[in-house]
């Protein structure tokens, strides 16, 4: 099961060896040396190096041995399982990367006429076409570089729409779950706005008497994702939303769980008002290590003035795609350029490829999938499924650990570490907070029911080692990888994060 390679981690720096040369340029001419001096000295002083920089001395050979060694340690969605839950993790076709890659792609510049760039615009154009059909929207923008930044503009265009209608001096609180993602609160205060939580029903739902009495006049809009990060859909939806419409709120949708409802049922349907979506999760851009991203937005038609500019727009009697900028009351605009134009382009080869029925199918089965460890996993001596045990649920749903903790002192971050062991990435953990030792767990649909198994094989095995005489191979792990467990408390307090401070440690 493993899947890592264990090479000597030496540090680049530490494999310098004076005089080692892996590029030589050729020798500057007297002419060349001339225009460079000449060059420094129209540049500030203060900004000059007074020495070269200490870069690593090696040969090409060493440096390629060394980075390769360094990708075969790492842990990735082509080496192995990834169920980080409400992240989305699944494998990605390299077809989309073939399409982003194509010279035609890659050699335009935004800042090209749009005459001369008429089929970037075309794939622009139709994919936000498609995004909204998938939504229920009217218009989309696709200027966000990543879901959070998606949030931020959705946020800031229910901010304007108030302060169009004079009402943002007491339209000053966005309601949020308490189940929601992190970011959903942090956005809205970063966005001026005073946050009121909401707790969850017994059946992981939003709970409706306690929406009731938090709604007022200060009500500005409401955060939701559906289905939430318990993996639960919000039966009652409508409601939530009509209890916020009543009130001149506008219903903001979180679409970190869209792939879950592809072709199924759209948020517009549901009531809401503006959405957002990850292309960075859902549609076929590889998803982690800080980018790239994109979170484009979509809204109801009496929202669209608010959009950022410009929004790609088609003249069907000219055959022509051009920059709109007419939006009256839009925010401005959000991200330089027209956002990460080669995620789009993913994005746009992915549903080309799949279709309504096949987007369909990606939903079903990440459900199925979520069903099946579901049903398999509740059970398992020391685990337990707290919110929505007796029901389906959607494309993921949050195991806890607690009774294991209670029993055995084996804790959800044990359990994580012994995965990694057995050469499984580690769901999400401790998250939804609401959830004591939760370990949120989202097969998605590109996972053959043999992974789904052998992933459930280690759970049981962590309970049978927990509640045995062993436990202390669960508490020492990981022994297999590269990096052993790790002083989690000594890394937060005393970080070392660049050669240069562990050169001055030493």
């Amino acid at each position: 099961m493993y899947k890592q390679a264990n090479w000597n981690k030496e540090l680049i720096f530490e494999k310098s060896r004076s005089k080692r040369i892996g590029y030589q340029i050729e020798e500057l001419t007297s002419e060349d040396r001339k225009r460079v001096e000449k060059a420094r000295t129209n540049i500030s002083k203060t900004i000059l190096r007074e020495s070269l920089p200490k870069i690593p001395e090696l040969t090409e050979l060493e440096v390629i041995r060394h980075f390769t060694r360094l990708s075969q340690m790492n842990y990735g969605v082509d080496s192995g399982f990834y169920p980080l839950g409400s992240c989305t993790m699944k494998y990605n076709p390299k077809i989309c990367d073939e399409v982003a890659s194509l010279p035609q792609i890659q050699h335009v510049h935004p800042y090209q006429h749009p005459s001369t760039v008429q089929g970037s615009l075309q794939i622009m154009y139709e994919l936000a076409e498609w995004l909204a059909e998938l939504s229920g929207m009217s218009k989309v923008t696709l200027q966000p570089a990543a879901g959070a930044h998606g949030e931020y503009t959705g946020i800031m265009i229910i901010r304007e729409y108030h302060a169009t209608k004079g009402n943002l001096d007491k339209k000053t609180e966005i309601i949020v779950p308490d189940s929601a993602h992190g970011t959903n609160p942090a956005t809205a205060s970063m966005c001026g706005f005073k946050i009121v939580v909401i707790p969850s029903h017994e059946d992981g739902c939003v709970d409706l008497n306690a929406l009731r009495a938090a709604v007022s006049e200060n009500t500005a809009g409401v955060m939701l994702t559906n289905p939430s990060t318990l993996g639960i859909f919000e039966q009652n939806i409508e409601e939530i939303i009509s209890i916020i419409h009543a009130v001149d709120g506008l219903a903001y949708y979180d679409g970190a769980n869209f792939n879950a409802i592809m072709g199924k049922v759209r948020p517009g349907d549901m009531g809401f008002d503006i959405v957002h979506y990850n292309l960075h999760k859902t549609f076929a851009t590889p998803h982690g290590g800080g980018g790239p991203g994109s979170g484009p937005v979509g809204v109801v038609k009496h929202l669209e003035s608010y959009l950022p500019v410009p929004t790609v727009g088609y003249n069907q009697e000219k055959n022509h795609y051009y920059f709109e900028y007419n939006h009256p009351n839009t925010i401005g605009k959000i991200r330089s350029y027209f956002g990460n134009f080669s995620v789009l382009v993913r994005a746009y080869a992915y549903i080309l490829r799949l279709g309504n029925r096949g987007l369909a199918a990606v939903s079903e089965m990440a459900v199925l999938n979520a069903n099946y460890m579901k049903k398999r996993s509740q059970d398992i001596k020391g685990f337990s499924v707290i919110y929505g045990k007796d029901k389906p649920c959607m494309h993921e749903y949050v195991l806890s650990a607690r009774d294991l903790l209670r029993d055995t002192g084996i804790s959800g971050l044990d359990v994580s570490k012994y995965l990694i062991d057995q050469g499984f990435h580690p769901p999400t953990i401790y998250f939804p907070l609401i959830v004591p030792e939760a370990l949120m767990i989202e097969p998605t649909e590109t996972e053959a029911k043999e992974v789904l198994d052998g992933f459930i094989e280690i759970l049981e095995e962590v309970s049978d080692i927990a509640y045995s005489e062993e436990k202390s191979r669960i508490l020492q792990a990981p022994i297999n990888t590269s990096v052993k467990r790790i002083d989690d408390v000594k890394a937060a307090r005393n970080p070392i994060l660049s050669f240069k401070m562990l050169e001055e440690k030493e």
